[in-house]
């Protein structure tokens, strides 16, 4: 096994009932972001004063996942999920250097699946003041967050919901895998050229 493919099996999913895109976490987001307007994904904001200069490794954290409290989704339905993006980012990233620790060089990237079309309003306050913008009642968001792996800063973030798959969660409902595959390797895509916009690939 690869070392890249030992790093993705720990880029897993969880259903982030508590996690740091919610406020119960002590980290108090004091940091400002100038929107990248070029961008290809659909939100795309830099930290102000980033560097991306000294980063050539990238480290990737537990990926999250987060429906409602009342989804019915199934424990088997995540697992699908998270595998068929962890083989769409596969595809993407086999040309970076990838490690497992933190570094000087070393940058932190960690995803989310936020589903929030069938959230109530009440509920969209509890996530992290500074993504409210981009995650939104009734949205489905994947969100991917860029970070220096040492201090924990976020150095960037990308949001993009215009690939929206077709998820079961409503009672009844089915998971149309295909819209789900497409819109993982539409994600991996974007994300890749994210990177290597602000990594000077």
């Amino acid at each position: 096994m690869t070392a890249l493919h030992q790093l993705f099996r720990v880029f897993r999913a969880a259903i982030l009932t508590v996690s740091l895109l919610f406020i119960g976490c002590s980290t108090v987001e004091t940091q400002s972001f100038r929107v990248n307007q070029d961008s290809a994904i659909e939100s795309a904001q830099i930290a102000v004063g980033a560097d991306f200069s000294k980063y050539d490794t990238l480290m990737a954290e537990d990926m999250g996942i987060y429906f409602p409290q009342n989804s019915p989704a199934t424990e088997a339905d995540l697992t699908r999920i998270r595998d068929i993006f962890r083989t769409a980012f596969l595809g993407e990233l086999e040309d970076y250097r990838i490690t497992r620790q933190p570094g000087p060089s070393t940058m932190a990237v960690q995803a989310s699946l936020i589903d929030l079309r069938g959230a109530a309003a009440s509920q969209v306050p509890a996530l992290r003041s500074d993504i409210q913008d981009i995650a939104r009642s009734g949205s489905l968001v994947f969100l991917m967050e860029l970070k220096d792996s040492q201090s924990g800063k976020v150095l960037a973030r990308a949001g993009d919901s215009a690939e929206a798959p077709a998820i079961a969660t409503a009672a009844g409902a089915q998971t149309d895998w295909q819209s789900v595959e497409a819109a993982a390797q539409k994600w991996a895509r974007l994300f890749r050229g994210f990177l290597d916009e602000n990594l000077g690939r």
